[in-house]
């Protein structure tokens, strides 16, 4: 079984990003990756509605890291590391199969620009070498293929189909699972 401890936050670099725990300071920009549409459009969530709600989103966020069940990173170009352009993270972690899902989300003004990629394999290096994942899953709704073809050039394989699994907005969605191994 995983045996995680987060107390000291790994920061990760790579060549143009940090990613860092996300404080308080970054409750505007995340407020906006949380409520505006066009980021949300393909995951199928619903928009925050004010500040409060990404704050407590926020605290829900560092707990379950302090109490070691999932991570999540703030990506920060490297050049304006104080400010957020997206997240990432391990959640749903089944410690005794060694297994996480990965989620990110990232602004529109730094789509395809190989951003995400990078932090993918970053984080990815982080979870097999140091959380000891044998595998790391991702369900995205179908028809997103910007991220499906992140998740492939980044080494994940389509795994399966769902077809209706989720229901937003009184609608059913089907998803595509990706994963990966070690």
């Amino acid at each position: 079984m995983l045996n995680l401890d987060f107390s000291v936050f790994p920061v990760l670099v790579t060549e143009r990003l940090i990613l860092r725990q996300l404080n308080n300071d970054d409750t505007n920009e995340l407020f906006f990756l949380r409520s505006d549409e066009n980021v949300l459009r393909l995951i199928g969530k619903e928009p925050a509605k004010d500040i409060k709600e990404v704050e407590e989103l926020l605290t829900r966020v560092n707990e379950s890291i302090r109490q070691a069940e999932s991570i999540m990173w703030g990506i920060a170009l490297d050049s304006v590391a104080d400010k957020i352009s997206g997240t990432i993270c391990f959640w749903n972690v089944v410690k005794q199969h060694h297994r996480a899902e990965i989620g990110y989300l990232l602004h529109p003004d730094h789509w395809r620009k190989g951003l995400m990629k990078e932090a993918i394999f970053k984080v990815l290096d982080y979870g097999f070498s140091n959380m000891k994942l044998h595998s790391v899953e991702a369900r995205i709704k179908a028809g997103n293929s910007p991220s499906a073809a992140v998740l492939e050039a980044t080494g994940f394989v389509q795994e399966g189909y769902l077809k209706e699994e989720y229901y937003f907005n009184e609608k059913f969605y089907d998803s595509v699972i990706y994963s990966r191994l070690q």
